[in-house]
């Protein structure tokens, strides 16, 4: 693909420094970039690298200066990178339409606008929309649906009853819908509680490879719309998280627990039931809650303890050492000074 300058910064809704009529080619990372190539910065840290890098020209913001390149100026150039690699690179299946070999059970309904792998497994009463792709071996239950111009990569299960709206990508091993971890008298009879409710997930969802989802005991468990899971994440049933919140690796949600609107959660992080999570909370990674959270706030430390407060606990936890040698150099000198006295 070879397009101007002028025409990236008209399609970013931004403006350029220097040459408008430079031919971009590719885009590639700072430190790997050559002539034809667009470029960016997002962390200051690679600032160092502006004036070494052999980039055509590079995003940048409005504060950024950098004499002799040629620049894009946008807001966010983060999110500019993300439009162009979009455009430079967009998403492309290697088979389009009904693999003989996939096999739907009578009652399904399944768009003569999907896409179909060989090894696809769709169940009675499934409904599959227009511009949906489901890679080999993936297994739709039975009277589950999944949404217009969602993708499912291989090897991923959606059990029966479950909601999957438009523009969802599910990544290679993610389970919607298997049965919540619901046991009576635990530890003793383990009596397992049916879990017959169902997943909902909203429009606009990417879960990441090998992320699961638990079915509701009773009622749904819901994910958003335009939220964001990581690789390894549990959400256990009836979980609610809010749209636009972000969890990232191997985080775990306990049952019944509600997240609010755009929370940010850090990996291994742990949440226990039954609490409320309020909006724009942002939890720090390896964290452990184990109670409620007000909107606007920022925790981390297992237990949990607002951030400032947990920045403090850490800087007298590296000194743990020197501090323990201290008390016990002072009980030394305390001993000495009691036996003067007595004498």
């Amino acid at each position: 693909m070879k397009i101007t300058l002028r025409e990236i910064a008209l399609l970013l809704d931004g403006s350029v420094v220097g040459d408008d009529g430079v031919i971009i080619e590719n885009i590639r990372p700072i430190e790997e970039a050559h002539q034809g190539d667009l470029t960016f910065i997002a962390n200051t840290k690679y600032l160092k690298q502006l004036q070494t890098t052999e980039a055509s020209a590079i995003l940048a913001t409005p504060q950024m200066q950098a004499p002799g390149k040629n620049l894009v100026i946008v807001h966010d150039p983060y999110v500019a990178f993300g439009k162009l690699l979009n455009m430079f690179y967009p998403v492309k299946h290697s088979y389009s339409g009904i693999s003989e070999n996939a096999f739907i059970e009578e009652g399904a309904e399944v768009s003569a606008e999907a896409t179909l792998f060989a090894g696809v497994y769709i169940s009675r009463g499934a409904k599959i929309a227009k511009g949906v792709v489901l890679y080999p071996h993936v297994f739709i239950g039975s009277n589950a649906s999944v949404g217009e111009n969602s993708i499912l990569y291989a090897n991923v299960t959606v059990y029966s009853g479950s909601i999957i709206g438009k523009g969802v990508i599910l990544h290679s091993g993610v389970v919607v819908g298997g049965d919540g971890f619901g046991f009576a008298a635990p530890g003793r009879s383990n009596y397992k509680i049916p879990q017959v409710g169902y997943v909902q997930i909203d429009d606009d969802v990417e879960i990441g490879a090998n992320s699961t989802i638990d079915r509701g005991t009773l009622g749904k468990t819901w994910i958003g719309r335009n939220v964001k899971i990581d690789n390894l994440v549990q959400i256990a049933h009836n979980v609610v998280i809010g749209e636009n919140s972000v969890i990232t690796a191997q985080v775990g949600v306990s049952g019944s627990t509600k997240l609010g609107k755009s929370v940010i959660i850090g990996g291994q992080a742990g949440i226990v039931g039954h609490i409320n999570i309020g909006d724009n909370v942002m939890i720090a990674a390896q964290s452990g809650i184990h109670k409620e959270i007000g909107a606007g706030q920022i925790v981390a430390g297992s237990p949990q303890m607002p951030y400032r407060q947990w920045l403090k606990y850490e800087a007298c936890r590296t000194k743990l050492p020197e501090m323990k040698k201290t008390l016990e150099d002072l009980k030394k000198k305390i001993a000495v000074l009691e036996k003067q006295i007595s004498n």
